[in-house]
């Protein structure tokens, strides 16, 4: 654990500051001041004060952006946005270092070439992580997918397996859909509603809402 994984975590600590960050990051997009103190319910300059904190703490960033429909003269300066920061930041007293060793295991499957294997212990394990009965998208939100609705589908906003995912691609993706679909079998769910669908900066599954593939 290190001080700047610390420092960020700390950083939401204060209510009104988590609530800007969690509004923030479900948009999926740029969000302006106004935007968020009016979500949150707070004053412009309090929020505009929390967003700059999650920024030093590097869990937003920061750019400027015209929000209104005007362009050229007399439409006024660029106002500062916010969107999710694209690092990560991890927690653990005593330090622990489970990537590394994901990192290398995933390497031990590649090189064995044990893809299949591995995809039947991911559906697997989705099968033991779900609750059965439980809803489709407070499962995935349960396991950090960010899951929201667009064009008849549940997409996935958070890829959880993010740092294994951009080493290990094919290998990552394949056991990521196989998750999902234990996942969906656990739940009493068709599992043909997960398929690949990859989409830059979202996880590679998305879901049918209706079971509509």
């Amino acid at each position: 654990m290190s001080s700047d994984d610390l420092g960020a975590v700390a950083a939401l600590h204060d209510p009104v500051r988590r609530a800007v960050y969690e509004y923030v990051v479900s948009r999926g997009r740029e969000v302006g001041r106004n935007e968020a103190a009016e979500a949150v319910g707070v004053q412009r300059t309090l929020a505009a004060f929390h967003l700059d904190k999650l920024v030093e703490a590097g869990l937003l960033e920061a750019g400027f952006k015209r929000l209104g429909e005007k362009t050229g003269p007399g439409s006024g300066r660029p106002a500062k946005v916010y969107r999710r920061a694209a690092g990560e930041w991890q927690v653990s007293v005593p330090a622990r270092d489970y990537r590394t060793l994901a990192l290398v295991l995933a390497e031990v499957v590649d090189v064995l070439g044990g893809d299949e294997r591995a995809e039947e212990a991911a559906r697997r394990a989705g099968g033991r992580l779900a609750d059965r009965g439980e809803d489709l998208a407070q499962a995935l939100r349960r396991r950090g997918y960010e899951p929201y609705e667009e064009d008849g589908r549940l997409r996935l906003r958070n890829c959880p397996f993010h740092v294994l995912s951009q080493e290990h691609p094919l290998l990552v993706c394949s056991m990521n859909l196989a998750l999902c679909q234990g996942l969906l079998e656990g739940i009493g769910d068709d599992p043909a509603r997960a398929r690949l669908d990859p989409r830059p900066g979202e996880c590679c599954v998305s879901l049918s809402i209706n079971n509509e593939n």
